[in-house]
């Protein structure tokens, strides 16, 4: 069944997915000089965030395959529980996107930039998201709708690095529905390899992308969802 902690996850989750795209459009060059710094020194955080920004400034649609993982914090447990889901995802500027999840159970996630549905298919039932001005007042959303600025929407600081990659900490400015999310970006080119998102209560959901191809134009109707008949519709426009 889908449940909510996936919804954030995804929602969260897709909002930096476009930083992972380095490998952009050729129509539209962007500067590969790298984020240089002395050996065994990461680099400075400011050069990193402009790197990766310029990349997802130029990204408009992309399709991959993709794994979630979501670590649950138990009370009174020494480990956290690990769930893990595959599918494929379609996305589109400004608010686009479709999730097609394949394991471990079939479901899907759609929004055309103004109501997200939450299609739960083994349970029969359909939940619905209005996508309004409150609902977006979160940081990281204003990514998913084209209007987002690294450095106005987040803190930043470097929390590790190695020779070819960085890793940058990133909490909301303004209060928000998670408390931080984890950027890894290579030192040269820009790419982000992974994305993970750290909920309030300590929960982690991280994103890996495969086979992505972008700025292929999907059509408007990747974005529609058509109710089944028969199916049960729980309104959440209120939500979170």
């Amino acid at each position: 069944m889908v449940n909510s902690r996936r919804v954030a996850g995804i929602i969260l989750a897709l909002a930096l997915i476009p930083l992972a795209l380095a490998e952009i459009r050729a129509a539209e060059p962007v500067a590969r000089k790298g984020i240089g710094s002395p050996a065994g020194e990461c680099p400075p955080t400011l050069a990193t965030l402009a790197l990766v920004q310029r990349r997802y400034d130029t990204i408009e649609d992309l399709s991959a395959k993709f794994e979630q993982k979501t670590q649950s914090v138990l009370l009174g447990g020494s480990l956290p529980a690990q769930e893990v889901s595959r599918g494929d995802v379609l996305f589109a500027k400004p608010g686009r996107m479709r999730w097609n999840y394949r394991e471990p159970e079939a479901s899907a996630v759609i929004s055309d930039g103004k109501t997200l549905w939450v299609h739960d298919i083994g349970a029969a039932q359909v939940t619905r998201i209005r996508l309004d001005e409150g609902y977006l007042a979160g940081a990281a959303l204003q990514f998913l709708f084209g209007s987002g600025q690294l450095e106005e929407t987040f803190t930043a600081s470097t929390s590790s690095c190695t020779a070819t990659t960085v890793e940058v900490e990133l909490e909301p400015r303004q209060a928000a529905s998670y408390e931080r999310l984890f950027v890894t970006a290579h030192r040269e080119s820009g790419l982000v390899t992974a994305t993970s998102i750290v909920d309030l209560f300590g929960n982690r959901t991280s994103i890996l992308l495969s086979g992505i191809a972008v700025n292929q134009s999907p059509g408007s109707a990747e974005f529609e969802f058509a109710r089944p008949k028969g199916v049960e519709v729980l309104d959440l426009s209120e939500w979170p």
